[in-house]
């Protein structure tokens, strides 16, 4: 399949689940995009029971309702790439954080990844999410933006086989396999987002490699 067809056949597999997906030429367009997407959000806070009343300063620790502000969880970037987005959401009041996502499980904005593969047939991103923290960044976010080199998308699973083998193959060894927005529908059958992961899922499709 030629790569222009493959692109589009990812497309519309992945908008067909609920997912928001866009062109970037660059790695700073992503970062761009994913900057903007937060500044025009609401901030996230999950509230613990009682913690949404008038508290002491003391109170307020406890409950851990301290104002960090807008978070984008971004583990595991390249140096340049972590330089960017550092400095441009510093510039918007948003701070960056890699590690101690477990720190922020109730108020991460965004978890901004790079996937390792995507999957035409199905519209699913492969994620090499060995790291807790990355594999954090991608279900405890309301928004997971999740970056993926075109030239990465392939037909079906089978076609990197190979590649899930190595993968695989090592200690420890995580693959998130991610296709569209969290959803489930326990609750008498009726269809929602969000419940077990992000509400929304952009994927950027970039030139970069």
């Amino acid at each position: 399949m030629e790569p222009h067809a493959l692109v589009e056949r990812f497309r519309k597999k992945a908008e067909a689940v609920s997912a928001v997906v866009s062109e970037v030429e660059t790695m700073a367009e992503a970062v761009a995009y994913t900057v903007d997407l937060c500044v025009h959000k609401e901030a996230c806070q999950i509230l613990v029971s009682g913690c949404d009343e008038s508290l002491s300063a003391s109170g307020k620790d406890l409950c851990g309702l301290k104002d960090w502000g807008k978070i984008i969880a971004a583990p595991g970037l390249d140096a340049a790439t972590r330089e960017i987005l550092v400095a441009r959401a510093k510039e918007n009041g948003i701070s960056v954080i890699e590690d101690g996502l477990r720190q922020h499980l109730g108020g991460v904005d965004i978890g901004f990844t790079v996937c390792q593969h995507g999957i035409a047939e199905t519209g699913t991103l492969v994620l090499d999410a060995v790291s807790e923290e990355g594999r954090l960044a991608t279900m405890i976010s309301e928004i997971h933006v999740a970056v993926l080199p075109k030239n990465r998308i392939v037909p079906t699973a089978e076609n990197i086989a190979d590649t899930l083998r190595r993968y695989l193959a090592r200690h420890p060894n995580y693959l998130a396999f991610i296709t569209g927005a969290s959803r489930t529908a326990d609750i008498e059958r009726v269809l929602a987002l969000g419940v077990h992961g992000p509400l929304e899922l952009h994927i950027l499709l970039t030139e970069e490699a």
